[in-house]
């Protein structure tokens, strides 16, 4: 897999990322852990982890790049409808309290991570928390060349260490089929904005 257009993949029906449900890892940390205040859900595809805080009483707002994917977010989930914001990460202000995400930035090539950090440094408050599950086994399956592109925890520690205190980091119990034991739930908290 080597996706450079987002949007033309979900109109190709080409989205493995995509299982049907929310986040395993996300929904066993929230079951675990409250949280409050307004949160962000970047690269939310077609909305599960977004319909999914919500439910919990969340403030979840998702944003995705790819037209199709909010497209189809507010399709099935029609409720929500104004949660579903169609954006560039990299060009996104805000004040949000926390940051949730599943592999947005595994989803990105590496020569992009700092610009992620720096994009979630603009959206969270003072102390705000990224909240997220990251692709950790950087050694792809045969034939793979990404996205996703596996980020080694020490690899994660040295990018997220300028800006971020380290919470909390757990490999999951809970994980969509075939990815077990290769995502890693880290909790950080913004330290200097």
């Amino acid at each position: 897999m080597n996706i450079t257009n987002w949007d033309q993949a979900y109109q190709d029906n080409f989205t493995p990322w995509d299982k049907g449900q929310p986040s395993p890892p996300l929904v066993a940390f929230f079951e675990r852990h409250e949280l409050k205040g307004c949160v962000l859900v970047p690269g939310c595809g077609v909305g599960h982890d977004v319909a999914f805080l919500v439910s919990l009483g969340i403030d979840a707002i998702g944003l995705d790049i790819a037209p199709t994917a909010i497209e189809r977010a507010k399709a099935r989930y029609p409720e929500l409808a104004e949660r579903f914001l169609l954006g560039d990460l990299f060009e996104q202000q805000g004040q949000f309290d926390a940051v949730v995400e599943h592999t947005c930035l595994c989803a990105l090539p590496p020569d992009r991570r700092e610009r992620y950090r720096e994009a979630v440094v603009r959206l969270l408050k003072p102390g705000g928390r990224l909240i997220g599950v990251f692709f950790i086994n950087p050694d792809m399956d045969p034939g793979e060349t990404g996205p996703p592109f596996g980020i080694s925890e020490a690899q994660l520690r040295e990018l997220m260490a300028p800006r971020f205190e380290w919470l909390e980091n757990y490999v999951p119990q809970a994980a969509y089929l075939g990815r077990e034991g290769r995502e890693m739930l880290v909790v950080l908290r913004l330290t200097s904005p």
